[in-house]
């Protein structure tokens, strides 16, 4: 295996210096959420310039409550799309021809939150009260943790409204939420910090974040979907390793109501819970997928019924463009 953090300083001023020569290639990404941490390498290859020096120039499309995102990128409108691997492979069973470009979240930051002190192990939360969750995550995770421990039942399934009163007045209760927002919400709203449940780290492994395109566009344009996923991974160092202050000023530029100190919280509990860079990622590099890891989340969601068997997984991503190191020595 080579050397990756002595190949890294060459292999981004060779990208670099190739992109000097050529036109700025116009390109749309959509979020699929209001600007925020969770994005923040994206907007880091803007604010630093690192997207133009691969010769893109970069609009990035923020997300919102009913984002039509995937649709546009289906119609053509945007290139790239935040996407998530249950996505991916569903359009695979449908018949669209999106394709998987790099993984950003290693680990999907969903969680489950309980009061604390109240349970001492992961298995314990199927002992609550009722279980406070969205109807996707019902059907998808919820499905998932059932066939490993069959405590948890249905009849104790409530569904979030989006506020955590239902939580906050039953401290028996468990509710769903994200890693890097709903803990430090309920900490302001009710003054404790309630305790946190990785998903991912109890073996629900789909990768997040991630970078779709349409297959044929990528066929047409692999030059330019190749600098894109380059500069998006050396973005995603400098957010997480280096000084993040004019990206964070475009995401609350974006989204008026992000703060600094959410911002913060964000960025600390992706680096703790190893969201980008876990895994495969802390060699291989940010947003690298294997072959392994998409077979075999899609195998455990068979398993218990949530993807039904024959559906060619493999059309759904390529690891053409990541895994090769690429800014791990930015890492510090």
């Amino acid at each position: 295996m080579r050397d990756v953090t002595a190949f890294t300083t060459v292999l981004i001023a060779s990208s670099l210096a190739a992109a000097g020569t050529m036109a700025q290639d116009k390109v749309t990404f959509a979020s699929n959420w209001l600007a925020q941490a969770e994005h923040g390498g994206y907007y880091q290859a803007v604010a630093d310039g690192t997207y133009a020096e691969y010769g893109l120039d970069v609009t990035i499309m923020q997300g919102g409550p009913q984002s039509p995102g995937r649709p546009l990128l289906v119609s053509g409108q945007v290139q790239f799309y935040m996407g998530g691997a249950t996505g991916a492979i569903n359009a695979v069973k449908e018949g669209i021809p999106t394709i998987t470009l790099a993984a950003i979240f290693q680990k999907d930051p969903q969680i489950l939150m309980s009061h604390p002190g109240q349970f001492a192990s992961f298995p314990e939360l199927a002992g609550a009260s009722k279980y406070i969750l969205g109807a996707d995550g019902f059907s998808s995770y919820f499905t998932w943790m059932k066939s490993q421990w069959p405590e948890f039942v249905d009849e104790k399934y409530e569904p979030y409204q989006f506020n955590p009163a239902s939580f906050l007045a039953d401290e028996e209760a468990i509710q769903q939420g994200y890693l890097t927002s709903e803990p430090l919400a309920i900490e302001r709203e009710a003054g404790f910090a309630p305790d946190v449940w990785l998903i991912a780290d109890q073996g629900y492994t789909p990768y997040s974040t991630t970078i779709e395109a349409m297959r044929p566009w990528v066929e047409e344009n692999p030059d330019v979907a190749k600098r894109f996923v380059e500069a998006t991974i050396i973005g995603w160092y400098n957010y997480l390793y280096g000084d993040n202050a004019a990206a964070n000023e475009l995401i609350k530029a974006d989204n008026p109501e992000m703060t600094d100190d959410q911002i913060a919280y964000g960025i600390a509990k992706m680096k703790e819970y190893g969201i980008v860079v876990s895994g495969e990622a802390e060699t291989g590099g940010i947003g690298c997928m294997t072959d392994e890891h998409w077979k075999g989340f899609y195998d455990s969601m068979v398993e218990v019924g949530v993807f039904e068997a024959g559906i060619d997984v493999t059309q759904a991503y390529t690891t053409e463009y990541v895994c090769h190191g690429l800014g791990v020595d930015l890492a510090n």
